[in-house]
């Protein structure tokens, strides 16, 4: 772990201007809530080079970037992607978003909130799985390998932290 952790409370305390603070949510769950003056690259877009041009572009301070995301997960993952790329230091925010939002952090938010990138996945999810039952008890026995396929791909998400299916969802043009 080469990256540090900082409570929500404290980063407000310690918040100036040009602190550089990168939201690596999706585009849409960003549109929906933010936290004011922070710079948003996607997980997914996120790379050293990407990360120093908007640093530059932004005029933010590039010593120390802090990570957020909506839970603590992706910021750590971001963390992980950045270390030993990066001539900063790299700290998550515990608990993202939501946390900020625990914490009674004033946060931008938008009347026409995104469906969150879990409840895509949620969505998307049970909708393989309904389908893969309907034409397996209607078309062809086979297809329930498709509602097998799902489980197994959510049972391997719960496992590794990590969700293929969130990744390609993160980049369809809604999520942009």
């Amino acid at each position: 772990m080469s990256y540090k952790r900082i409570h929500p409370v404290d980063l407000i305390n310690q918040k100036t201007t040009d602190m550089c603070i990168v939201d690596v949510r999706t585009a849409a769950e960003t549109k929906a809530s933010s936290l004011p003056g922070s710079v948003n690259i996607p997980l997914h877009e996120l790379t050293p080079m990407r990360l120093n041009a908007e640093i530059a572009q932004s005029g933010k301070d590039g010593s120390r970037i802090y990570l957020l995301c909506q839970g603590g997960r992706r910021a750590e993952m971001a963390a992980n992607q950045l270390a030993n790329h990066v001539n900063a230091e790299l700290i998550v925010i515990d608990g993202g978003i939501d946390a900020l939002k625990q914490s009674q952090i004033p946060l931008q938010t938008n009347s026409k909130t995104a469906i969150s990138l879990e409840r895509q996945v949620r969505i998307v999810a049970g909708f393989l799985v309904l389908i893969g039952v309907l034409l397996g008890s209607f078309v062809n026995p086979n297809f329930y390998f498709l509602s097998g396929f799902v489980g197994a791909g959510l049972m391997f998400a719960g496992i590794t932290d990590t969700c293929m299916m969130g990744m390609l969802i993160a980049r369809m043009p809604w999520n942009k």
